[in-house]
């Protein structure tokens, strides 16, 4: 019996890290760390010529040239430049200008970053917490009827802190929790969907994830991965290494060990390409590959990776085209543009995911003669994606602490007491929990320390 068509799921995550400022000198420090190409003077001539690939670089030529391509160096460099971009593509008759095979107009999955603790910002970096989720939220508020996603990325903080640079180690990155536990309590918001920085993982991330996010769209395997080989970032496994991991387009839970091989973790990790980039884009082999995928009865997710400070506008052409394209091939299959969370259970879960939504109870309980004060959080409903919610604390001093929960024997409930091993309770100004099911719903709460709820 043959097997019925499925969907082809498109979602299109992007970067979200506002204005990028590169003078000329940066451009040839970028080919050195890069290639390893040294001793070429940074002049407008020669940043011709590599472009034409008319500078000899011992075989180099065509990747250097794709490298400095119009679009990948025609920066947006002020915020003035990224939003003029961004309303232009979020415009109605831009989003609907090859709709899906559902009548639907193209949808946005915005990852957006903190640039924070850095010390060195030759790049000209919006610094500050919540800046750049603060300035797409006010985007999405004024978009009636938007389907895009707000999301998370990050960037683990470099050995000099240049905010240029991104770096591998979670456990070395102090400002992770910080930018969580802000986002709990000043901003009553969680991700459900991540992408890594240059596409990085490492075992410590790995087990982060596993804690508290479901859905990860950071895979970029590729069939043939001997591409990598040709930049100095990428060779041997630096930056985004992802040859391990399945490329045929699948959703897989990570090994514990391995976050490229398939194993028994909680977490889903998808896969996304780049697009119109110099290494490891999607092209028309790519996109049928996961229209020939779903043609078979499987519903694919296609992901797809992108920065805001780059002209989104011919990118999303070229994807449409693409993906217009492999429908002719494969009629019988329909594709949709998606949000981040819906791409995810529409792929994983094709006939649905179940109604009731997580919801949690954050309680205060004041000292009393038989115990500390303490809070309780308890699950009326659902179930937690890990082994315990996510606790954030906010101190008089305007100090932000994440901490361990202890575990009640049901699982389902945890506790925290304000005691000389944690911390007092009148240093507590506010408290935050949140935490994600496995299908992406999402409770929040916070309180302020007397007990009274805020949200």
């Amino acid at each position: 019996m043959t097997a019925q068509p499925a969907e082809v799921l498109i979602v299109h995550a992007v970067d979200t890290e506002g204005p990028l400022y590169e003078s000329l000198e940066a451009k040839f420090e970028r080919l050195r760390d890069l290639y390893g190409l040294e001793g070429i003077a940074p002049t407008r001539e020669n940043l011709g010529k590599l472009q034409r690939a008319e500078m000899n670089l011992g075989g180099l030529e065509k990747d250097v040239a794709r490298t400095l391509s119009g679009h990948l160096v025609n920066y947006m460099e002020t915020w003035d430049m990224v939003d003029a971009m961004v309303a232009r593509v979020t415009a109605p008759e831009f989003r609907m200008k090859n709709p899906d095979s559902f009548g639907n107009g193209w949808v946005f999955n915005w990852h957006c970053l903190d640039h924070v603790g850095f010390e060195y910002n030759p790049r000209r970096r919006d610094m500050g917490y919540h800046n750049i989720f603060d300035h797409y939220r006010a985007v999405l508020a004024n978009q009636p009827g938007r389907r895009d996603g707000l999301h998370w990325h990050f960037h683990p903080m470099s050995t000099y802190r240049d905010a240029h640079r991104c770096a591998t180690s979670y456990v070395n990155s102090a400002e992770l929790h910080q930018i969580l536990c802000r986002r709990i309590i000043e901003r009553l918001w969680f991700p459900a969907v991540f992408r890594a920085g240059f596409q990085t993982e490492r075992p410590d991330s790995n087990w982060f994830l596993e804690q508290w996010i479901p859905f990860d769209i950071s895979n970029m395997a590729l069939d043939d991965n001997r591409e990598l080989d040709q930049t100095v970032d990428f060779r041997k496994g630096r930056s985004g290494d992802w040859r391990l991991a399945p490329s045929d387009w699948s959703i897989y839970h990570p090994d514990h060990d391995y976050y490229q091989m398939p194993g028994n973790c909680r977490r889903w990790i998808g896969r996304a390409l780049n697009v119109l980039n110099r290494l490891a884009s999607i092209d028309q082999r790519e996109m049928d590959k996961a229209f020939a995928r779903a043609a078979e009865g499987t519903p694919t997710l296609v992901g797809i990776a992108s920065h805001d400070f780059r002209d989104l506008g011919p990118e999303v052409d070229f994807l449409r085209d693409l993906a217009h394209t492999s429908a002719k091939r494969f009629p019988e299959v329909k594709f949709r543009y998606c949000e981040g969370v819906e791409g995810f259970r529409r792929a994983l879960w094709p006939q649905g995911v179940p109604d009731e939504k997580l919801d949690l109870d954050l309680i205060f309980h004041p000292e009393s003669p038989a115990d500390v004060a303490h809070i309780e959080v308890a699950t009326r409903v659902g179930r937690v994606f890990g082994p315990q919610p996510f606790l954030a604390i906010e101190t008089r001093s305007r100090r932000f602490i994440h901490d361990n929960f202890d575990f009640d024997p049901s699982m389902k409930r945890w506790y925290y007491a304000f005691q000389p091993d944690t911390l007092p309770l009148d240093d507590v100004r506010r408290i935050g929990v949140a935490a994600n099911d496995a299908y992406g719903n999402q409770s929040i709460r916070r309180l302020e320390w007397n007990g009274t709820v805020l949200a």
